[in-house]
């Protein structure tokens, strides 16, 4: 593997060693890069999918109702799970989806009381469109790894993914100390 010049975060990692070497900012080494290679990712996939006149949020729901199978549709409630946003949020991208007659809401038919959210015929068109787009960029992102490396840089994210909880649970108690003037 060779050896690339110091980035931001080799930077950073640097400082807080001189100002503050009692602790260990090395971790920011990897956490770091994944927030920033995280909204990097997200605005390419945005700038990818543009001319199909939808962003990666709408993408994510469009292509969770196409995988899931013929009839295409799942609950908001699945959705949510899946897409892992708000329930205000979805309630609003569901609105502006529908708007645009990407997807439809209606009644459970086993269920009145389930509403099921499902793919228009425009909608299957444009997330089929915009996925092969998707996985192309996908793609092209990924070139600079051979493919072991892709291998195992996919096993140590799920790895992290799974030991790596939402809530955050503080391992001092101590305060902060003043900062002096």
């Amino acid at each position: 593997m060779e050896q690339s010049k110091d980035d931001i975060l080799d930077l950073l990692v640097k400082q807080w060693k001189n100002e503050r070497p009692d602790l260990d900012a090395s971790p920011m080494l990897i956490v770091g890069r994944i927030l920033k290679l995280g909204k990097l990712l997200e605005k390419r996939a945005n700038a990818a999918i543009q001319d199909k006149s939808i962003v990666y949020t709408d993408l994510d729901v469009l292509a969770t109702l196409r995988r899931s199978g013929k009839p295409y549709e799942l609950t908001p409630k699945q959705l949510i799970e899946s897409v892992l946003i708000t329930s205000g949020a979805m309630t609003a991208l569901l609105k502006r989806l529908e708007k645009l007659n990407l997807i439809y809401r209606a009644p459970s038919q086993k269920d009145g009381r389930v509403i099921k959210v499902g793919l228009t015929k425009k909608g299957f068109e444009v997330i089929d469109a915009a996925i092969e787009i998707r996985f192309e960029e996908a793609r092209k992102t990924v070139t600079s790894l051979n493919r072991d490396e892709r291998k195992h840089l996919a096993v140590l994210l799920k790895k992290m993914l799974q030991t790596t909880t939402f809530n955050y649970t503080p391992t001092s108690t101590e305060t902060r100390p003043e900062l002096s003037e």
